[in-house]
């Protein structure tokens, strides 16, 4: 009898001891929050188009851009401020664009997962739209990470590797186009998996082929310089055709599409009032009685402080006093991922530069930047207005096409699109130095004679200060003002 007591004291030990493993396995077990593993890609499309359009795009990366570019002046007595005085310290420092940086990487990731899953094994496997949506997402965000910070860690990200280890832009963009045509093979299976849940396109994936196309060009554009021949120009060509031809009319995010309130440039200026209109712009539309620049100058701090003079330190230092773009007071305009004059600005460039008539493509590229503008701020521009305007132009694009194609493609870009003026106005002065606009900041240099117009952005923080191979390539910073990216001409 008490060896039977004995045996069942232990068996129930046993029991509980089992049953305690089962518990604590449930109780550590967050079921309201599955793991990333256990989530339909498809809703994954959703946050990483969210992400794209603003952080990645249009957050910080932009605002501190817009200065570079001259597009807008930096204003409110803070890091606008400095970015505008081209202050050293706020332009190369590791934590100036950390955030930015680390988003990004997350959002990567988050895309990296939705393409596994729908790979042969995968949660959503055979989900060849999903897929091909999640590709071209991915070809976009790598795209700009590594256009504004050159060489990146690529490979070996998202792995069990410590310290992935940095790879060179020539490699990433070899990898971006390899993207694409994966992506557009299988677009070109269909699919009807994503539906709402794709808040770019409705998972329309005869615009997805089209996006991935437009973007081909965009990427084969930018390494015209170390690629610098008649055939690679007539690659671009035949991309930037094929998304015409499939439609592409720009890929924008509709910020009331049950995202948020206001789109991100809105949010950032009336939080912080950190945005002016500039002369740079304000000049090239005097100068061309461009209908636009009725909404580029707009005083709504009542004050008649006026336009914003780049490099000018007291606007600069200034708080809700300068004026600003209309279209920033419209925290219901669209987000671009990629604008719809871009394609048509592309066209002209490479006909242009191929010795072919451009001018329909041109003229094409006009209309769609005027219709955008006054969308975004509220106004219309009327059909004679826009009349008036082609023909005033067309005498400047008759004396130098490819100058008024990027002074034009300058000021639709303005309206938010102003990444790829900082690329445009790279990759064309290592080409053969046919960027039009002109650049007025004064600080630009210093003492006349030191370059302080950043030629890349610095690394973020995050790996700066825990991957050794981030923290080799990033030294003391200084290298955003002396290394060009490897398609304008430099080593990394």
């Amino acid at each position: 009898m008490k060896k039977l007591y004995i045996l069942g004291i232990s068996l129930f030990s046993l029991f509980m001891a089992s049953c305690s493993d089962e518990t604590m396995d449930r109780i550590n077990y967050d079921e309201a929050h599955p793991s990333a593993g256990a989530v339909n890609a498809i809703y994954q499309i959703t946050d990483a188009e969210v992400a794209t359009a603003y952080s990645t795009i249009n957050g910080a990366y932009a605002w501190y851009v817009v200065s570079y570019t001259e597009q807008m002046c930096g204003t409110g007595n803070n890091q606008l401020r400095d970015v505008e005085v081209r202050n050293y310290a706020e332009m190369a420092a590791s934590t100036t664009f950390n955030n930015e940086w680390n988003s990004t990487y997350l959002n990567l990731h988050n895309i990296a997962q939705a393409i596994a899953k729908c790979k042969d094994g995968g949660l959503n496997a055979g989900y060849t739209d999903v897929l091909g949506v999640a590709q071209v997402l991915n070809a976009l965000n790598w795209g700009v990470l590594t256009d504004l910070h050159g060489d990146v860690p690529y490979s070996e990200c998202f792995s069990d590797i410590a310290a992935p280890k940095v790879d060179s832009q020539k490699f990433i963009y070899d990898e971006i186009i390899k993207n694409l045509d994966e992506a557009i093979s299988n677009l070109a299976n269909g699919g009807s998996h994503l539906s709402k849940q794709d808040i770019i396109f409705g998972g329309d994936t005869k615009k997805w082929i089209a996006f991935a196309h437009a973007l081909k060009a965009r990427y084969l554009l930018h390494t015209y310089g170390v690629n610098k021949t008649e055939e690679h120009l007539n690659k671009v060509l035949a991309e930037a055709q094929a998304a015409v031809e499939g439609g592409f009319a720009g890929a924008y995010l509709d910020v009331f599409n049950g995202v948020t309130a206001d789109n991100s440039w809105s949010a950032f200026h009336w939080s912080r009032c950190y945005l002016a209109s500039s002369k740079t712009v304000d000049d090239l539309m005097l100068e061309r009685n461009d209908p636009r620049e009725a909404f580029y100058i707009f005083d709504g701090f009542k004050t008649k402080a006026g336009i914003s003079t780049p490099g000018n330190e007291e606007q600069a230092t200034a708080t809700e006093t300068m004026a600003y773009p209309l279209w920033l007071d419209n925290g219901a305009a669209n987000l671009a991922l990629v604008g719809g004059s871009e394609i048509y600005f592309i066209l002209a460039e490479v006909k242009a530069r191929l010795g072919q008539d451009a001018k329909a493509d041109f003229e094409t590229a006009v209309k769609v930047a005027l219709a955008d503008y006054a969308y975004a701020s509220g106004k219309a521009i009327s059909d004679e207005e826009v009349a008036a305007y082609l023909e005033k132009i067309a005498v400047k694009y008759s004396e130098n096409a490819l100058n008024e194609i990027f002074v034009q493609k300058y000021l639709a870009q303005s309206r938010g699109e102003v990444l790829e003026t900082y690329n445009d106005i790279r990759r064309c002065n290592f080409v053969d130095g046919s960027y039009a606009v002109k650049l007025t900041n004064p600080n630009n240099t210093y003492n006349g004679t030191t370059n302080r117009w950043p030629l890349r952005l610095p690394y973020g923080e995050s790996d700066v200060t825990s991957n050794p191979n981030v923290a080799a390539a990033y030294g003391d910073g200084g290298y955003v003002f002396t290394e060009a990216v490897w398609w304008a001409g430099g080593n990394k």
